[in-house]
């Protein structure tokens, strides 16, 4: 591995890690955190390699750190190693974690499914939400900014509307149907307090991700013609970030190769 423990981060590092972090507190050794450290730059090394063979980026894809099931202090480690952006996928879990490290200034993204009743709850702490995959959704996210805004006059969320790259669109892993992103789009567009920021999705199970990624490329395309801004692309997870990459993926969703597996239940 060419990045090792300790070593400053390369100039093409992804967006979402910041050079040299905050220091822990204590003095006193921490396996895990330099677990994480190597761990991180393994993963900032794929990335890079990826870029390169795609023909180098005018910006490096911005990485999320996927923390779902682990805890706050292992979030808090990745904080001081530089990670500026965690994704979750629990509104209960992921409010309590960005209450209790508000003082880190994290980008919280909210990558799962998520149900409307919900929404009022996410506007308090994501900055984003990346699976916005029907209008219902997206009146309600409108409806949760709008008192949001006027309470605290918080910046707009963006929202990538989730697109299923399945036949069977929806059945497997969510996501709006390809022909309904025109006008998902344009109801996020026209919505105050929400920014239109992309498109978002999950290689189908058991395929090509390359081809997954292609496709989505292609939707992206076709929505920037309409959108201009709308140039997001989340996608890649660990097991297929470098596919994600050739096509363009903008966001990075990564959680297992640089966590680990989840922890056990208590």
């Amino acid at each position: 591995m060419d990045g090792q423990a300790g070593q400053p981060l390369n100039e093409q590092q992804p967006r979402g890690v910041q050079p040299g972090g905050v220091q822990p507190e204590g003095g006193q050794p921490d396996p895990r955190l330099e677990q994480l450290r190597e761990r991180l730059a393994a993963v900032q090394e794929r990335i890079d390699n990826a870029v390169a063979a795609a023909g180098g980026a005018a910006r490096p894809p911005r990485l999320i750190v996927v923390t779902k099931f682990h805890p706050a202090e292992d979030v808090r480690r990745l904080a001081a190693l530089g990670v500026t952006d965690v994704g979750e996928n629990r509104d209960q879990e992921a409010s309590e974690k960005a209450a209790h490290l508000e003082d880190l200034g994290l980008s919280w993204h909210f990558i799962g499914q998520l149900q409307s009743k919900k929404a009022k709850s996410v506007v308090k702490y994501a900055a984003s939400v990346h699976a916005v995959d029907r209008d219902a959704l997206a009146s309600a996210l409108a409806k949760a900014m709008a008192a949001e805004s006027e309470r605290t006059g918080r910046a707009p969320l963006d929202c990538f509307i989730q697109v299923s790259l399945d036949d069977d669109a929806g059945a497997h892993r969510g996501g709006a149907a390809p022909d309904e992103v025109p006008a998902l789009a344009e109801q996020l567009a026209g919505a105050a307090g929400l920014r239109l920021a992309g498109v978002m999705a999950v290689a189908p199970l058991g395929a090509d991700p390359a081809a997954a990624f292609e496709k989505l490329a292609g939707i992206s395309g076709r929505l920037i013609e309409q959108f201009p801004d709308a140039t997001g692309i989340s996608a890649g997870m660990s097991q297929d970030l470098e596919q994600a990459i050739r096509f363009g993926a903008t966001h990075l969703r990564i959680g297992s190769d640089i966590l680990g597996p989840r922890p056990a239940l208590r």
